[in-house]
C-alpha cells in the first residue's frame, strides 16, 4: 500500500480524499493542525477507515515540525497538498496571513519532498486563478486573470512555485487541480463540509436556512444574461472531487504524463444556476427555503464553468454525481452535525 501524505487532510475536501485513496488501495496519513477544521473529524474518518486515522497536528508552516513527518515516514511517495486559508473576504482584510500560510506551508512541503526524496506532489488549486475571465468554458489554456482577492493570487502564486520548482527539478512530478464548487458530503454523513468561520458556499447556506441555523438567504442578482436570471456555478461533489486526486496519484505513480507538471480542470463541465440549485433542494428534500431575491452582489461573475475533456480523457475522471445527489448528501449532513453548532 503506497502511502500517501495528505497536507490538511481533516479538511472538507481533505477528509474525503483520505477515505477515497484508501478505498482505493493507498494507506493516507495527514497533517492537519485543525486552524480551519474540528478534531472532531478524526473520529469520523477513522470509523469510515475503520481503524485510527494517523493525523499529525502539526502546522506545516514549523518546518521543523514539517520535517518530523517525513523522517517518521521515510515512505511517502506522493503528497496531497491541501494545507491553505481558504476565505475570501478574510484574505481581502487580512492578506499577509494568507500569503505567509498558503506559501510558506508550500515551501516546506516542497524542501522536504527535495530532502527525504519524494517525487510526486499533487496540489489543491482552484478556478479562481481564472479571475473575472469572459472565456466559458473554462480551459486549462485560458490565461490567468487579475485576482480578484489575496486567496486567489496565493493559488496563482502557488502554481507558479511549483511549475519553477519543476523546471528545476526535472526528476520532481507534480499535478495542478483546479476546483470549481465542491459542495456535498461523504454518503455515510460521518464527514463533511465544517468550517470554523462562517459558511460563504451557497450548497451549505442553503442546508443552514433550512435546518433553521440561518433565518433566511438571498439571490444575489436576477438580470445576469443566464437561463433564469441568477449566476451560473459549475457544482462538483465532494466524492467525485477527491477521486480525482486518487487519480492524479495513480496517474503519477504509473508514470502517465507528458511533462513534470501537468494541469486539470475539476468540474462537472455545465453549470447551474442559483434558483436550480435551490430548486433541487426544495424537491429532493421536500424542505421549503426562506429566500429572497436580491441586487448584484459586488464581484461575482455571471458564469464560469468548466472545459473538463483534458482530465477525462488523460486522467480517465469521469464525475458520477449531479445536482441533486450534492444536495441530498448536503441536508443528510446537515442533520448530523448538530453538534457543530453546539460547540460554537
Amino acid at each position: 500500500m503506497s502511502k500517501i501524505l495528505v497536507a490538511g487532510g481533516c479538511g472538507y475536501i481533505g477528509s474525503h480524499t483520505v477515505i477515497d485513496l484508501n478505498d482505493n488501495g493507498f494507506n493516507p496519513i495527514s497533517a492537519d493542525d485543525f486552524s480551519n477544521s474540528h478534531e472532531r473529524m478524526v473520529d469520523g474518518i477513522s470509523t469510515l477507515l475503520e481503524r485510527p486515522h494517523v493525523n499529525y497536528r502539526v502546522d506545516l508552516c514549523d518546518m521543523d515540525a514539517t520535517e518530523r513527518i517525513f523522517e517518521e515516514n521515510p515512505d511517502i511517495e506522493a503528497v496531497i497538498h491541501f494545507a491553505a486559508h481558504i476565505y475570501v473576504p478574510e484574505s481581502v482584510d487580512r492578506p499577509t496571513k494568507y500569503y505567509r500560510n498558503n506559501l510558506n506551508n508550500l515551501l516546506n512541503v516542497l524542501d522536504c519532498c527535495e530532502k527525504y526524496g519524494v517525487k510526486n506532489l499533487i496540489f489543491s488549486s482552484s478556478c479562481a486563478v481564472y479571475g473575472n475571465t469572459k472565456v466559458l468554458p473554462v480551459t486549462e489554456q485560458t490565461p490567468f486573470g487579475e485576482a480578484e482577492c489575496p486567496y486567489a493570487r496565493t493559488k496563482q502564486m502557488g502554481e507558479q512555485i511549483i511549475r519553477d520548482y519543476c523546471t528545476a527539478h526535472p526528476e520532481f512530478n507534480a499535478v495542478l487541480l483546479r476546483y470549481f464548487n465542491p459542495a456535498g458530503s461523504h454518503e455515510s454523513s460521518k464527514i463533511g463540509e465544517a468550517p470554523i468561520l462562517e459558511n460563504t458556499h451557497l450548497v451549505p447556506i442553503i442546508t443552514e436556512v433550512a435546518i433553521g441555523h440561518r433565518k433566511s438567504m438571498t439571490v444575489f442578482g436576477t438580470d445576469y444574461d443566464t437561463r433564469d436570471g441568477s449566476c451560473v456555478r459549475d457544482f462538483i461533489h465532494v466524492m467525485d472531487l477527491a477521486h480525482a486526486h486518487t487519480k492524479a496519484v495513480e496517474f503519477l505513480l504509473h508514470k502517465k504524463n507528458d511533462s513534470n507538471c501537468e494541469v486539470f480542470n475539476l468540474g462537472m463541465g455545465n453549470g447551474v444556476t442559483v434558483l436550480e440549485a435551490i430548486n433541487a433542494f426544495e424537491n429532493v428534500t421536500g424542505q421549503s427555503l426562506n429566500y429572497s431575491l436580491g441586487e448584484r452582489r459586488a464581484g461575482d461573475v455571471a458564469a464560469i464553468y468548466a472545459d473538463t475533456r483534458n482530465s477525462r480523457e488523460k486522467l480517465g475522471w469521469v464525475p458520477k454525481r449531479d445536482i441533486n445527489d450534492i444536495v441530498k448528501s448536503a441536508w443528510d449532513w446537515e442533520n448530523n452535525k448538530t453538534w457543530l453548532y453546539e460547540e460554537v
